[in-house]
């Protein structure tokens, strides 16, 4: 019988563990751990392991399959610590699996809700002294302590094993929706969280907090949100911490254990598109921030787009890095962008080790909002995904989709990078909403000094709208609360944002009420809104008609929250730029996977990344496709990613060249970030795998995990 803990395995202090060293005991990770988001704290994606190598990846076969009963989303990087799988489902489920087997070993589940009803929850948390060890879990707005032998709560955290996260935020906290979507970091005896928010108000301001990992008591607290007396409450209005929400921390974190820093990129203010509300430049949002990991006090900070209008949030952890200048050694730490820059940083001064220009941006067209007049730009490294659409960019397919795009295109603005939205016409955002980079990370040589990043490069359109008077409360709920995502038509942007307009068809009126109440997927939960506001906006989108029963020409009654109604323009919704067969309007590559060195700026490959499986089969291979999860390397010199949307493939990649060496078509896709790990000497990756973004595919999820034959 194949051990699982406390197997024999000798206790490494790599450099590269950085999460595995403590100043004063022993490693408590091996390399054939897995044991952080991003494999190690310093958000790396690296392997020391080399046992499957370039010369047998060919051979790699599945080793075993965990099918999780669910047809949602999974996005779980799992962590593996002495050969114990931890992961979970799309719904909300925490499992313990065998490493070697896929053998369900517990399964926990905590909330009190229907975890149909659930958003991603992209890993998890292993604190680790000596002989005690707690797993933790972010789910929704709860963070569990579990102990990972047996799938128990600790009951000395918190409240009986449970914290509620929106404890100790500003306001009232009950109309906030605050979730997990990214595991905390361990640093010593404490957990850093961030959390993810709504994006319309009301929204909680995105606090960064440390909570002691053995009582759940809060140690220190960041507002990124500042309070009146704290750096950068100059560049909100006055009392805003107390009236605005966002700059939150939701993609993850990266630490450098020996300096004690902590690295987080922050999202975006409330509400995403329109900041005539939130005057100035929003400090701490859509920033990089360098906070002293025992105070919580900030060393230095970024921030990359000024009174973001556009939702260009950091949408992934940042990578700790050693670069080489001039003979020298240089600590630095990279961070990926939605709108396809790399920024480096030296990780102790925050000095910028390319160059970032100050670059004016044109105004906006309507006078109520205050458009930042310029924004930084880094000159190097060159972006990974294209920014600026022009007519000779669109498909070339066939000669009539192309005849069909230009006319499209005619009707748009597009003028790069920063072009405020107006309310004339649509205007062209590229790479889209979904990047440029996005929530899977990139992986780092950290001996070379290289950074692998895959990337999304199709246009999306989007555009903003007066605010319209004396609508009837479902309606006005409708616009304040679910216009951003599902259009003010209803029309959604599939697979993420789907269509509303025969809802009826597919959801009962419980099952909208509990979406509308906790969120599914993507989208948050609102539980601000009253419970006739539920039963209104319920009526109103359940009806064939399109007409609630709420609605009878009144004006709208403040008493059902229609909170956010008052914002003089709103966000017609995300549109993806596709053509009349549903696929990207613009020419290929449509998504990429890119080699970059960080000591020069030079890219070392860039290739097309991903296939649509019908288009392949017409001599069509080289589209790249939409693609979300993040790739792993290994010190064999290894690139593994999943990710691509529509061919279901996992695949490896020589990390020198670029040149693909073993691809296998899952079941589902693997829109995770795999993991690698070891256990009784044997070598295995792991992915979390679903069909849910692509709903004409068999729907389903399951951990599956490769190995070579024994």
């Amino acid at each position: 019988m194949t051990e699982i803990k406390g197997i024999a395995l000798s206790v490494l202090c790599l450099s590269i563990l950085v999460s595995a060293c403590r100043d004063d005991e022993e490693a408590v990770f091996t390399e054939s751990d897995w044991p952080a988001y991003g494999g190690q704290n310093n958000g790396n994606r690296y392997s020391t392991l080399t046992q499957v190598n370039r010369d047998n990846v060919s051979r790699l076969t599945p080793a075993w399959q965990f099918d999780m009963d669910s047809a949602g989303s999974s996005q779980t990087q799992p962590i593996v610590v002495d050969g114990v799988v931890y992961g979970i489902t799309p719904n909300l489920e925490v499992v313990a699996l065998n490493g070697a087997s896929g053998e369900l070993l517990w399964s926990f589940s905590g909330l009190e809700r229907p975890t149909d009803f659930a958003g991603p929850s992209r890993g998890l948390a292993m604190w680790k002294d000596g002989d005690k060890e707690i797993l933790f879990a972010g789910l929704l707005d709860n963070l569990f302590a579990i102990d990972p032998d047996s799938g128990d709560l600790v009951a000395e955290f918190g409240n009986d094993g449970v914290l509620d996260l929106r404890t100790g935020l500003p306001g009232d906290t009950s109309r906030y929706y605050v979730s997990m979507s990214s595991p905390g970091l361990i640093y010593r005896d404490t957990i850093i969280v961030g959390f993810r928010t709504a994006e319309n108000p009301p929204a909680a301001p995105g606090d960064i907090r440390a909570f002691d990992v053995r009582t759940g008591e809060l140690v220190w607290s960041f507002h990124t949100i500042p309070a009146a007396d704290e750096f950068g409450a100059d560049t909100w209005p006055e009392g805003a911490r107390a009236t605005q929400g966002g700059a939150n921390a939701w993609a993850g974190f990266a630490l450098d254990e020996e300096r004690g820093i902590v690295y987080v990129p922050t999202g975006s203010a409330v509400p995403d598109f329109f900041g005539g509300e939130r005057k100035g430049d929003n400090l701490f949002a859509n920033s990089l921030v360098a906070l002293d990991a025992t105070t919580g006090e900030r060393v230095w900070h970024f921030q990359a787009i000024r009174h973001d209008i556009w939702d260009r949030d950091f949408p992934a952890p940042p990578s700790l890095v050693t670069v080489q200048r001039e003979g020298r050694a240089i600590d630095a730490v990279a961070q990926t962008s939605k709108q396809g820059y790399v920024y480096l940083f030296d990780r102790a001064t925050g000095e910028p080790l390319f160059p970032i220009e100050e670059r004016t941006v044109p105004t906006s067209s309507l006078a109520e909002e205050p458009a930042a007049p310029s924004q930084p730009v880094p000159t190097a490294p060159a972006p990974f995904a294209r920014q600026e659409l022009t007519a000779d960019m669109l498909t070339t397919r066939s000669p009539e989709m192309n005849d069909w795009a230009r006319e499209q295109f005619s009707n748009f603005l597009s003028e790069g990078l920063f072009v405020p939205f107006g309310t004339e016409q649509p205007t062209v955002v590229f790479p889209g909403f979904d990047g440029g980079a996005e929530w899977g990370g990139a992986a780092i040589d950290p001996a070379k000094g290289i950074i692998f990043i895959n990337s999304n490069d199709i246009a999306w359109t989007g555009e903003l709208v007066a605010s319209p008077n004396g609508m009837g409360v479902g309606e006005a709920l409708y616009q304040a609360q679910c216009a951003l995502c599902h259009g003010t038509d209803r029309q959604g942007s599939p697979p993420e944002f789907p269509a509303l307009t025969n809802a009826s068809e597919t959801v009962s009126p419980d099952e909208m009420r509990n979406i509308l109440r906790y969120g599914i997927g993507r989208m948050p939960g609102f539980p601000a809104l009253a419970p006739e506001a539920v039963t209104g906006l319920t009526d109103l989108l359940l009806n064939p008609e399109g007409v609630s029963s709420s609605d009878d020409g009144k004006e709208a009654v403040p008493s059902l929250s229609t909170e956010g109604s008052s914002v003089a323009y709103r966000f017609t919704g995300y549109n993806r730029f596709l053509d009349p067969d549903g696929y990207p309007a613009v020419a290929p590559p449509w998504g990429t996977l890119n080699a970059i060195d960080l000591n020069t700026g030079e890219y070392l490959w860039k290739i097309p990344f991903g296939e649509y499986p019908e288009l392949t089969a017409q001599g069509i291979d080289v589209t790249g496709t939409e693609n979300y999860g993040g790739p792993v390397l290994t010190a064999s010199g290894l690139l593994f990613i999943g990710a691509t949307l529509y061919d279901r493939k996992i695949r490896a990649y020589d990390a020198a060249s670029g040149e693909l060496l073993w691809e296998y078509e899952m079941p589902y896709a693997g829109m995770a970030t795999p993991a690698v790990y070891r256990v009784d000497g044997r070598q295995y990756v792991v992915i979390a795998t679903s069909n849910s973004r692509n709903p004409r595919a068999q729907q389903g999820s399951a951990y599956i995990a490769f190995a070579l034959p024994e």
